[in-house]
């Protein structure tokens, strides 16, 4: 008997790396696209109001935000949805009822679709009441982000 690498004959079952690799690669990019379609657009200059009692909320699918922007230079609110800045309003209704109507409800009334609204502290009223507004177009499911320290 010839020495040499193992074989079936030998008893003896050969583990080939290479299939496994490819499966390794194509369940990273799996993930990958999976994770960076996840990943919330926040505006990180907002600064959130305080709210001691607040809690965090696990991740949602059906969950986006929208931001609510201040400049108190300006005196003027932007909003900003997936990074970018709405000035039209009538626009983003749009952009959210396509968000919505990928996430039809069960029994096919409404949506699964929750905005988070995400409004900094020294925005007025009015300005998140309009944000509120655009949001209620599409959806009655909204949330509110705050720090609770």
């Amino acid at each position: 008997m010839a020495g040499g690498g193992s074989s079936i004959e030998s008893g003896e079952p050969e583990f080939q790396v290479a299939p496994m690799i490819d499966v390794l690669l194509v369940l990273l990019i799996f993930f990958m696209s999976i994770v960076t379609a996840q990943v919330e657009q926040l505006d990180h200059t907002i600064k959130l109001p305080v709210a001691p009692d607040t809690t965090e909320l696990p991740p949602n699918p059906d969950e986006r935000t929208v931001n609510v922007r201040w400049n108190s230079v300006d005196g003027k609110a932007t909003l900003t949805y997936m990074g970018k800045e709405w000035e039209d309003r009538e626009v983003l209704v749009e952009e959210l009822k396509k968000e919505a109507d990928k996430r039809p409800a069960p029994g096919g009334v409404g949506t699964r679709l929750i905005v988070r609204l995400r409004a900094d502290k020294s925005a007025p009223a009015k300005e998140v009441y309009g944000a509120m507004q655009v949001i209620g177009q599409v959806t009655s499911k909204i949330t509110f982000a705050a720090n609770n320290r």
